[in-house]
């Protein structure tokens, strides 16, 4: 008897101790990040036989549990890698917003500053100091593209720092998985799977709660008590004990931009689609340089250069005050084309990328591929492709992009690629290169005059041109009415005659000789016979502004993305889009942080600690712990009784 009660107060004693132990531990790891709740878990010993039937042994330690969920744990680990997604989008997002809108440093006023100083010059086309002023405001226009083009080049560097380190610390961390991998499954076949390594098995977890803020992960569990995990499209960078390095390196494409491979098992480097890595840090990074920094640097280099080829597509029909049609005021851009670093080394072609129509560019990418036969050419915004038998076939005239591609003296060897930029470098590019304030071409190279003998009252517009073909003109052009047949007889240029019915278009008619500059011009009015007009080369455009009008409505004109908007307009769309995106971003990051609250508050309900619900057990133990003492002092002193009465 008094053993029997000796060793029940043992286990008592014992799973009591189990309890303190289990309790202190849980109450000095209240504020440990990723501790969770562990509780002793007890059996009762098998029963002892007896005439009387079966007497009770006491109890044992079955083992030592978390309190967890790995619903609730996999809930906190999404909300935990979408919320850091969307804080590394939005911290990088807010920065651009800044910079695009604000109003000194943005782009908008440097444009209006520019064509404000050409609508100046305009009281005075021959004032030197008005027309040098105008220089100098498109050269402050062109220094703003550039600095803005610098700052998101700045930007771009930055994220390649950050994917870098990103990766570095996602090597890393599977590195510290795969090892408690290798100690879980080593404790586990030693103890059983129902005696876990619970502290190990919180110190993994952390791990890859930490390894979800950097990047999303699949998790896989093992019999041996071992995590698989797995980026992007299956890809494992955790199988057991052994863990699979990532790796952050130059694109094959673009040495700017830094590409993210994977070593996989056996050895091979495989590039990661960058839209399939996603959550986390890294994955916010990549759709932030993927959806927005890319195509805001686009549209700031398309709009470079649309103001650059149309400015100077109407400054070329002008005529300068040395009497000389006009010359380029900006640098003439072009795209870019850069080749994989598999390409071909023994060709080594080179393809040219021609802007043709700055309306009809897009702020895509493209990417071109020769298969030996055919080239195919893929917008990467919408992954829209065309085909053709020949470079000069693409893009296809029934789907202009406003560019053309041309090998030059080269030819593709099969199976080499170009990453196609058709506006990438626009805005670091775009340069002011005309700097002689006489060489503004503000005034046209043709000029209209009616005779002073003429006795009806028609007259005749100022006209304008719109192309170069012709000019300038070799001689004067004479315009004579003749009423017997309602015709003006040409004398020079086009020669022959053009009709005019002074009774049904006095209100007027317009005419245009194609092979002169495309002059048009306009006659109105009731001319009598042998009224005569002129048109003649202007002798040296002094006080004429007529291309100078041009040149400034090129602010109001819509002239990108197909005609639908103009340079201010563009600029604004660029603008309220990124604004757009920031805001989405941020609403949802509230949100996101909103849920992982709630998510964790769940989580912790279970799994945390609650102090007072811990004193109420430690005080349990406590006392359970004194009566398992005092039974074994009672079978202490019944032995003593029995030690005396055999005395």
């Amino acid at each position: 008897m008094g053993t029997q009660l000796y060793n029940i107060g043992i286990t008592g004693l014992n799973a009591a101790q189990a309890g303190l132990i289990t309790t202190g531990h849980n109450i000095s790891n209240a504020a440990t990040p990723g501790f969770t709740r562990q509780q002793v878990v007890l059996g009762t010993n098998d029963p002892q036989l007896t005439g009387s039937g079966f007497l009770g042994q006491g109890a044992r330690i079955e083992t030592v549990r978390r309190i967890y969920s790995q619903f609730l744990t996999a809930q906190v680990m999404e909300a935990k890698t979408q919320n850091a997604e969307y804080g590394a989008y939005a911290a990088q997002i807010a920065a651009l917003d800044n910079l695009l809108a604000d109003p000194q440093a943005g782009l908008s006023p440097a444009m209006s500053d520019f064509f404000d100083a050409l609508q100046s010059v305009s009281a005075s086309p021959t004032s030197l100091a008005s027309r040098q002023s105008a220089i100098s405001a498109a050269q402050s226009m062109t220094a703003r593209f550039n600095a803005l083009d610098a700052r998101l080049e700045q930007i771009r560097t930055g994220l390649n720092g950050e994917i870098s380190g990103s990766v570095e610390e996602i090597n890393q961390l599977a590195s510290q998985i795969a090892r408690y991998n290798d100690q879980i499954a080593v404790a586990e076949s030693t103890t059983g799977a129902n005696r876990l390594a619970n502290d190990m098995l919180d110190a993994r977890e952390r791990l890859i709660t930490e390894l979800n803020e950097l990047v999303r992960v699949t998790q896989l569990q093992q019999s041996d008590g071992s995590i698989n995990l797995f980026i992007g499209n299956g890809q494992p960078v955790v199988v057991g004990g052994s863990a699979f390095g990532m790796s952050a390196s130059p694109s094959v494409e673009d040495a700017s931009r830094t590409e993210v491979t994977y070593t996989a098992p056996g050895g091979a480097v495989l590039r990661l689609r960058e839209d399939t890595i996603t959550g986390g840090k890294l994955g916010g990074l990549l759709a932030f340089r993927r959806e927005t920094l890319d195509e805001a640097q686009n549209a700031l280099g398309r709009i470079a250069i649309g103001v650059a080829e149309q400015f100077n597509l109407q400054h070329a029909l002008g005529q300068d005050l040395n009497g000389a049609m006009g010359t380029n005021v900006f640098n003439v851009l072009a795209g870019s084309a850069l080749p994989a670093n598999t390409n071909s080394t023994v060709a080594a072609a080179l393809v040219n990328v021609t802007i043709s129509n700055s309306s009809e560019l897009t702020t895509s990418d493209y990417r071109l591929n020769f298969d030996g036969a055919t080239y195919t050419l893929t917008r990467l915004s919408d992954n829209q492709s065309w085909s053709a038998a020949t470079l000069g076939g693409l893009p296809p005239a029934g789907s202009p992009q406003g560019f053309t591609l041309d090998s030059g003296a080269t030819t593709l060897a099969s199976g080499d690629s170009f990453l196609i930029q058709p506006t990438r470098n626009g805005g670091s590019d775009i340069r002011t290169v005309i700097a002689d304030p006489r060489m503004l071409a503000l005034a046209m190279p043709i000029s209209t005059t009616a005779a002073l003998a003429n006795t009806g009252n028609a007259s005749i517009s100022a006209g304008a041109v719109s192309s170069t073909t012709g000019l300038p003109l070799g001689g004067p052009i004479t315009l004579t009415f003749d009423a017997t047949t309602n015709v003006f007889n040409v004398v020079g240029g086009p020669g022959g005659t053009i009709a005019y019915n002074p009774a049904t278009e006095s209100a007027g008619k317009s005419f245009t000789f194609a092979g002169q500059g495309g002059f048009t011009f306009q006659l109105s009015g009731l001319p009598r016979n042998g009224d005569t007009f002129t048109i003649s080369p202007n002798s040296s455009g002094q006080g004429d502004n007529r291309n100078l009008l041009e040149l400034a409505a090129l602010q109001n004109t819509n002239t990108l993305a197909g005609g639908t908007t103009g340079f201010q307009g563009a600029y604004a769309q660029m603008v309220a889009s990124v604004g757009a995106q920031a805001r989405e971003v941020q609403v949802n990051q509230t949100a996101q942080k909103v849920l992982l609250s709630r998510v964790e508050e769940s989580q912790q309900s279970l799994s945390g600690v609650n102090l007072d619900e811990e004193a109420a057990h430690q005080l349990r133990y406590q006392q359970a712990y004194q009566a398992a003492g005092k039974m074994i002092e009672l079978a202490s002193r019944l032995f003593d009784t029995l030690l005396q009465i055999g005395r």
